[in-house]
């Protein structure tokens, strides 16, 4: 398998400017040079299941799935979904990293096998160290079942 083929971090995110947030975040820290991302549910599960335009990629697993809620096509609940019930994808971690403060959708979250569950800060410096911790620990600090 070639190295240079592998992803780490899924990211999940319609929105531009949270997705570019996200990526520098993680790029302080060299932990997104692995990254991939994707702005919809469909395109998530087509990267994760391998198929359509990700059909010819590496059949390595992310080391974890950065999950928005509020996705076009297919929502993050049901990616989430998804991913839990099979068993290829259900060790991989899926953080929800929303702008949702919602119970009903944390409790989803966590009904479906969320890992974690972040809300988005508003402010520029908090979105930028939240998503830093996020990623300093999935990639740095937990030790994933492989």
């Amino acid at each position: 398998m070639n190295d240079s083929n592998i992803v780490e971090v899924l990211l999940v995110e319609d929105n531009p400017r949270d997705a570019e947030l996200t990526i520098r975040a993680l790029k302080r820290h060299n932990l997104a040079n692995r990254l991939f991302h994707v702005e919809n549910g469909a395109e998530a599960l087509d990267f994760l299941f391998r198929r359509g335009n990700y059909e010819d990629r590496s059949d390595s697993s992310p080391k974890v799935v950065l999950l928005d809620l509020k996705l076009p096509k297919v929502n993050g609940l049901e990616v989430l979904r998804t991913m839990k019930s099979d068993p290829n994808l259900v060790t991989i971690p899926v953080v929800v990293v929303t702008s949702s403060a919602e119970d009903p959708d944390i409790r989803a979250a966590y009904d479906l096998g969320a890992n974690g569950y972040v809300i988005k800060p508003v402010q520029f410096d908090a979105f930028l160290d939240a998503m830093s911790k996020v990623g300093v620990y999935w990639l740095m600090v937990n030790h994933p079942l492989k």
